[in-house]
């Protein structure tokens, strides 16, 4: 019977990817169905706490969107790239990462693609050198930012956990994630920098040259945004975006300053999960009333449609996975609970995996997570793996490698003729077991 479970489970995992996002946590509710209605599993009890984060933190970033602060945020970073054109190869990936980092969305790297081919091309470097490094990069920055649907998510379920070793805070886990994927993203694009033949050297380059109407679109079509104006409220927005993370920072670095409830003698400082969803309902506000928005256009927000898929993959994906879990928690407990504690890179492996069949890593943490804490891996543990929740670079199959393969007009960026060997794959291995490698080394020494 738990065989016969857990293959609906990933059957619903499997035919979601087909559908997207949407359609993930949509089909997951297939499975929840037949699990309860067929197997007689009772429903474990859906994230609310997660999900309601995760929808405060949108509404701030899709407001801080439509305002124009995204923008904003993304000509500085052209301004340095464009100011260093001759690094573009380590500047583009710690650019995405960084962007990535503040707005809590890998999606921010649609806009720099053309920029950094531009720059590129111009410069005379093969475009996939910086190009596949740069997607790669936006995706690890998710684990590193204080906004993204990942860290909250990590920060929520941690919070259940705590009791076997040091409590991991929001502050706890930035203090590794940060440093970690930064490590990772430095790794991968040191290596992008050799990658492939240089274009002078290139026979297949080469030739796309000899043709003029080919050429004129290779070198053609430069983008940027360094002339466009912004109006006050643009940079007004940035600033109040940046001083709700800043607020969120420091409740959650001294928790004194946050007010106590509960019984005499029991009282607790406010959950940080609750602290997050005020400052971000805040911070939002304050843009919507003071930056000049117009509320009708937030819903239509790239961030605001992006993060409501990932409300429902995460929804579905971890109520599915949490019924399943609980109702064999005891099996499971018996059957790989040694291994897991005795062999805890075996817990990496799944996460990568599933990561991969989700293509979410917000909803592989949701699904994997529970099971590490319900198997008795210390909190600290997890939060070392972390970086390993990025594992859809496997396959190019996610939109940002797909947008980025359409942006390098020179088809240096590419899918290659068996499908795994395509522009991604290695820095995308390189930045997560490096990260991953450093991640494990800060808890080893600090926690």
């Amino acid at each position: 019977m738990l065989t016969l479970q857990l293959c609906v489970i990933l059957g619903c995992l499997l035919l979601g990817t087909r559908f997207g996002g949407m359609g993930l946590g949509l089909i997951s509710g297939i499975g929840l169905f037949i699990l309860c209605f067929v197997f007689h599993v009772q429903p474990g009890k859906p994230p609310i706490d997660v999900m309601l984060t995760i929808l405060a933190v949108i509404g701030c970033a899709s407001t801080l969107q439509t305002a124009g602060g995204l923008d904003v945020l993304m000509r500085a970073a052209e301004r340095l790239l464009r100011k260093h054109p001759e690094h573009i190869t380590l500047l583009a990936p710690i650019t995405t990462w960084g962007l990535t980092v503040m707005c809590g969305t890998g999606h921010v790297a649609y806009t720099m693609f053309p920029i950094i081919y531009d720059i590129a091309i111009n410069k005379g470097i093969r475009p996939e050198r910086p190009m596949a490094v740069a997607s790669v990069s936006a995706q690890i920055g998710i684990c590193a930012s204080p906004v993204s649907v990942a860290v909250v998510s990590m920060v929520s379920m941690l919070a259940q956990g705590q009791g076997a070793g040091p409590t991991i805070s929001i502050i706890t886990l930035l203090a590794v994630s940060i440093p970690a994927t930064f490590v990772g993203v430095l790794c991968a694009g040191l290596w992008s920098m050799h990658r492939g033949k240089d274009l002078e050297n290139d026979p297949e380059f080469q030739a796309k040259l000899t043709d003029p109407e080919t050429k004129a679109y290779i070198y053609g079509g430069s983008s940027t945004l360094m002339d466009k104006v912004f109006p006050p409220e643009a940079y007004r927005a940035v600033m109040f975006f940046f001083l709700a993370i800043a607020a969120v920072v420091i409740l959650g670095a001294f928790s004194e300053l946050r007010p106590d409830f509960g019984p005499a003698g029991k009282a607790q400082p406010l959950s940080m999960n609750i602290v997050i969803q005020m400052v971000m309902l805040i911070a939002g506000a304050l843009i919507l009333m003071f930056c000049k928005v117009k509320q009708q256009a937030i819903p239509n927000s790239a961030v605001f449609k992006a993060g409501m898929v990932a409300i429902f993959s995460v929804f579905g994906v971890a109520w599915m996975t949490d019924s399943f879990f609980h109702a064999h928690l005891q099996v499971i407990k018996t059957d790989l609970a040694a291994v897991v504690i005795d062999y805890p890179w075996t817990y990496a492996i799944v996460l990568v995996i599933v990561s991969k069949l989700v293509n979410s890593q917000a909803a592989a943490l949701a699904a994997v997570v529970p099971l590490g804490l319900s198997l008795g891996l210390p909190p600290k543990v997890l939060l070392a793996f972390m970086p390993m929740c990025y594992g859809y670079f496997i396959l190019p199959t996610y939109p940002s490698d797909l947008a980025c393969i359409n942006f390098d007009r020179s088809g240096t960026t590419r899918i290659g003729k068996f499908i795994i060997n395509h522009s991604f794959i290695i820095p995308g291995a390189i930045g997560i077991i490096c990260g991953t490698l450093m991640s494990y080394m800060l808890v080893s020494i600090f926690l």
